[in-house]
């Protein structure tokens, strides 16, 4: 069974920042090496879930252009942890931010894939 448990939210001024993580239990890089992958996305209220970053398993990384040079996904595979660190935060990136685990296509991991597991997710607020 996957679990995955965001934690890091908050309330922030414009150009703070904060790091969002999410603890993965059941999804592992070593156990689902072959089609890792593991993604932050966000929602606001009235809009469309959108996909923030991904990363898979050769660690690289994608980003949706809207948060790119502020915001960067990492991992630590020993942890099983996944990590966003967003900086310069704007008030147009308030949402709810959900961690997401293995893409519905395998071997497709980009911002906008459908991912099989999700968090319940963490509020960032950004006055």
């Amino acid at each position: 069974q996957v679990q995955l448990v965001e934690s890091g939210g908050g309330s922030v001024q414009a150009g703070g920042s904060l790091r969002l993580s999410c603890a993965a239990s059941g999804y592992t890089y070593s156990t689902n090496y072959a089609s890792y992958c593991m993604g932050w996305f966000r929602q606001a209220p009235g809009k469309e879930r959108e996909g923030v970053a991904v990363i898979d398993k050769t660690s690289t990384t994608y980003y949706t252009d809207s948060v790119k040079g502020r915001f960067t996904i990492s991992q630590d595979n020993d942890k099983n942890t996944l990590y966003l660190q967003m900086n310069s935060l704007k008030p147009e990136d308030s949402a709810m931010y959900y961690c997401a685990a293995e893409p519905v296509l395998f071997g497709v991991c980009g911002v906008r894939a459908g991912f099989n597991y999700w968090g319940q997710g963490t509020q960032v607020t950004v006055s």
